[in-house]
């Protein structure tokens, strides 16, 4: 790859993150959103699982119309990995933001109110799993705004590396020999 198809590729990626950025942003207010009205959570469920639809038509775009039909596997799985650090990187400043000004307790406070629920507190109760909800939720409400989007920003990253095997090798087009 020379300097220049790097170039292409950053650029490609960057703007491709933007767009994987903001889906994720979607997903995750109506996440938030979900928790109060169980209808919406079913709106973040489709949005989270529209990545790797978004990332195949991106991916698909770059190479018909960057590289004029033709992608080797490591380029395109290098795209996918490129597109989902700058989304998750653009992802994990806006939950940072999130966290950090205007969460105020509110996803602990519902995560408990979950566990507090009649139906919840019995399963609780009968697996004895009391003390480990209660631990997981003081673990969850110690953890500082930029440790939640430092540990998010991980996942996704990992999620980039993973999904972009199958993606890349579906996607991978070598140049015809025109004889």
């Amino acid at each position: 790859m020379t300097p220049t198809d790097y170039i292409q590729l950053k650029a490609f990626a960057r703007s491709d993150g933007f767009w994987l950025a903001l889906l994720w942003i979607a997903s995750f207010a109506f996440y938030l959103l979900g928790l109060a009205t169980p209808t919406l959570s079913l709106v973040a469920l489709l949005l989270a699982f529209a990545t790797p639809i978004l990332v195949w038509k991106r991916l698909k775009h770059f190479r018909d119309y960057g590289l004029e039909g033709n992608i080797s596997f490591l380029r395109a799985w290098a795209y996918v990995i490129m597109s989902f650090f700058y989304g998750s990187v653009l992802f994990a400043i806006a939950q940072f933001c999130y966290f950090n000004f205007l969460d105020q307790g509110y996803l602990l406070a519902m995560y408990a109110k979950m566990m507090e629920l009649p139906e919840n507190a019995e399963v609780i109760k009968q697996a004895g799993m009391q003390q480990m909800v209660d631990d997981a939720l003081n673990s969850l409400g110690s953890l500082r705004p930029i440790d939640l989007s430092l540990n998010l920003l991980t996942t996704h990253l990992m999620m980039g590396v993973v999904m972009g095997l199958p993606i890349a090798g579906l996607l991978q087009r070598k140049a015809s020999v025109n004889s």
